[in-house]
């Protein structure tokens, strides 16, 4: 179907297709269009990664703004979030307003309103529908990526609801669903009323097989040479073969031990192929990588980003992770050994893919299990890209017969499993439940069970006694600790309740809180224990000797702990030490303890403290809230902790840190340097606070005029000689270096 074939869109969008030299659509493109995706048709698009999906959302959503619309782009994680923002931000151009949101689950986003495109994760949908976001009322169409991401226990669930509100809201909605890899493509389209649209067309050719010995044996029964050399690895071999071609190649592996270990062996391989001018390019990257955090983990990704090679996972902060993948998407950094996270995340195709690790430690298997052919058909599916590559090869690696065997069976020609709702879980259902009639889409039991036959789940389920079961056992636990109230068969949700639901905390999350907070008068690790022992803050996992070494410390201070102490018999103590061990982390970041001495001493990255600094940020603010409400009269005591944590700092730097551009590290300089807070600095004598800030002018002149500074010019300023400048430490002495940023300075 020729661009100017398609019906109901807007002419610039032809035009700018046209101009970006797409002239035609893909096939499942326009089987989309046939089906009516820009006619407000529902639509399920199973189609493989680099066919088209994109262009179909942004069909469906133009066509719905020229109608005179709002769409809606849910993604599943923040960093596709900002990817696809900067995408759709290129109609701005034609006069459309492209907004993004993500975070602060207690905004309502009322700026948003006049936004004609959205682009949004569901947590973040979610807590607008729970805040009553008045525009979410007047959404035409709404796209869902990733859409078999409700079977994710974790993230399914708010998904599931989501979209079942958003529907319930406005009945006329179009909603988009979008998947790569969905192996009951027609039940979601059964539950979402949606046309279908499943095929297996990519523009480019993918090949998926197993290597083996000395060949790579093909899906279709062919096999070519692919040798191992001498000592050298599959996973080398594959890298060096693929470097041969001009290619780029993505190693998955189960681990971050083993994705950086992958990286720095891979860097022998890739470091012989570079040429002179990306040698130097990829030597700039790694400077910058290792400005973003001054920690082991910076400095060995640098290393291997200096070679060719890169790891990514979960432990690298956000900007880490950016950095690499910019550097792979421009095929200087040849080799990428990342964790599965990165299969569901964004743009980073390569030619050959290896999943080198096909098992994964499970807690709740014992041991290592195969993982799902979803989860590595999703890997697969970012072998080759469109232009780029003649073709994309999805690899496998096999040590035996046996195991060649089996992996052609399991993986190779398997089709990916049904995805299955995972809204009955009690977690899920006492934090939905709650939201839902605190929200007014449902006043009774019978009204709840209404709303839920909407779901996924009540598609998919076979016994609705059994939905029923649950959902009584939620209702009763939500009424008991105060968040819900019965009225016969009605149901409504407490002025608790709706803070709760509001707050965007899990019942039990608030529960405990409020529970450890009538214990009155904490300390900032009491508080810091008190919220990470919740179910919304994911705990530190005790080590080899922690276990002794946190009851040693809950016995030294017990008396900060706030709430019942559970006996170092009971089930739960190993929760409590790793609640107390994730406390003490975040205690240390507090007190200005180095960014390296935390990663090294707790075994963690630089990405680990930053999202253990926001969700304790977000889970004390919410503390703070509920003690305001409920009159505990320790909100002071809160807030201080809160802010402490936010900024990494001790109490007397609160005020100073918070100027936008200073962080911890400049903080501590301009306090001893005798610039004690915000008021001071903002009359402060600027060449004091240019030699605080090591010389540097522009940074001085933007905390200057952040600060409120009459005249924040460093024009014809030297730095005051008297001032100290070597960087101080928390116990008062100086270390030498010049100024790294870190998680304090963002």
């Amino acid at each position: 179907m020729d661009i100017s074939e398609i019906p109901a869109i807007p002419s610039w969008l032809s035009e700018h297709l046209q101009a970006d030299g797409i002239e035609s659509l893909y096939p499942p493109q326009a089987e989309a269009v046939e089906a009516g995706v820009t006619e407000g048709e529902n639509l399920v698009a199973a189609v493989p990664t680099a066919s088209g999906k994109t262009l179909i959302a942004t069909l469906a959503m133009a066509a719905a703004v020229d109608r005179g619309g709002t769409a809606l782009y849910i993604v599943p994680l923040r960093a596709l979030a900002s990817e696809k923002h900067e995408e759709f931000a290129a109609f701005e151009q034609y006069g459309l307003d492209v907004g993004v949101t993500t975070g602060n689950y207690e905004s309502d986003g009322g700026w948003l309103a006049g936004k004609d495109i959205i682009v949004a994760t569901s947590e973040k949908v979610d807590s607008l529908v729970r805040n009553d976001a008045k525009w979410l009322d007047d959404l035409s169409c709404v796209v869902t990526d990733e859409v078999h991401l409700v079977d994710d226990a974790e993230r399914g669930p708010t998904l599931e609801v989501t979209l079942a509100k958003l529907r319930s809201l406005n009945p006329d909605l179009q909603t988009v669903a979008l998947s790569a890899t969905i192996g009951n493509a027609g039940e979601l389209a059964d539950w979402l009323d949606a046309e279908l649209v499943d095929s297996d067309w990519r523009p480019i050719e993918l090949k998926k097989g197993v290597h083996y010995g000395e060949a790579l044996h093909l899906e279709d029964g062919s096999q070519q040479r692919l040798p191992v050399r001498n000592s050298e690895e599959q996973s080398a071999a594959i890298v060096r073969d693929t470097l041969e071609d001009d290619g780029s190649t993505l190693v998955f592996v189960n681990s971050r031990r083993n994705a950086e270990a992958a990286a720095r062996r891979l860097a022998t391989t890739t470091d012989d192929a570079l040429t002179d001018e990306e040698s130097e390019e990829l030597a700039e990257i790694a400077e910058q990588i290792r400005d973003v955090s001054d920690t082991d983990t910076s400095e060995d990704l640098a290393e291997a980003v200096e070679k060719g090679s890169a790891f990514h996972h979960a432990g690298l902060s956000r900007d880490h992770r950016t950095l690499v993948e910019d550097a792979f998407r421009d095929r200087l950094v040849k080799v990428v050994s990342a964790t599965p996270t990165l299969a569901a995340g964004v743009n980073t195709p390569s030619r050959r893919v290896v999943v080198r690790d096909w098992r994964r430690y499970d807690g709740t298997a014992g041991g290592m299990q195969p993982l799902s052919v979803l989860e590595v058909h999703q890997m697969m599916g970012r072998a080759g890209r469109p232009g780029r590559d003649p073709y994309g090869e999805a690899v496998l690696l096999a040590s035996g017969h046996d195991e060649l065997d089996e992996l052609f069976e399991r993986y190779v020609w398997a089709d990916p499993e049904p995805v299955r709702s995972k809204l009955a879980a009690e977690p899920a259902l006492r934090t939905h439940i709650l939201a839902t009639v605190a929200s007014g889409f449902a006043r009774s039991r019978e009204g709840l069970l209404d709303f839920l036959d909407g779901t996924l789940y009540a598609a998919q389920a076979t016994d609705r006694a059994q939905l029923e079961r649950v959902v009584d056992d939620v209702t009763d636990y939500l009424a008991v600790n105060d968040f819900l109230e019965r009225d016969g068969d009605g149901l409504s949700a407490t002025t608790l309740g709706h803070t709760v639901s509001r707050l965007y905390l899990d019942p039990m999350s608030a529960a405990e809180i409020i529970n450890g907070l009538e214990d009155g008068d904490p300390t900032p690790l009491g508080l810091y224990h008190l919220v990470c022992r919740t179910p919304d803050m994911y705990e530190l996992y005790l080590r080899s000797g922690d276990e002794e070494e946190y009851t040693m410390l809950a016995h030294e201070r017990e008396g900060e702990l706030l709430g019942r102490a559970p006996s170092e018999f009971d089930d739960d103590f190993d929760d409590w030490l790793s609640a107390l061990k994730t406390a003490r982390l975040l205690e240390d970041w507090a007190s200005e303890l180095d960014e390296s001495d935390i990663t090294e001493e707790y075994g963690i990255g630089p990405g680990d403290i930053r999202g253990k600094v926001d969700t304790a940020q977000w889970l004390l603010g919410a503390a703070e809230s509920l003690s305001s409400e409920l009159g505990l009269g320790v909100s002071s005591d809160i807030r201080e902790a809160r802010l402490r944590v936010e900024h990494g700092v001790r109490a007397e730097l609160v005020d100073l840190a918070g100027v936008r551009g200073v962080g911890r590290k400049r903080a501590r300089r301009l306090y001893d340097a005798g610039i004690e807070d915000r008021a001071a600095l903002r009359e402060a004598d600027k060449s004091v606070v240019l030699a605080a800030l090591r010389g540097r002018e522009k940074t001085a002149e933007n905390i200057l005029e952040n600060a409120g500074h009459r005249e924040p010019s460093m024009d014809d300023i030297e730095p005051d000689p008297d001032t100290e400048t070597a960087e101080p430490t928390p116990d008062g002495g100086a270390e030498s270096g010049d100024d790294q940023s870190n998680l304090g300075d963002f």
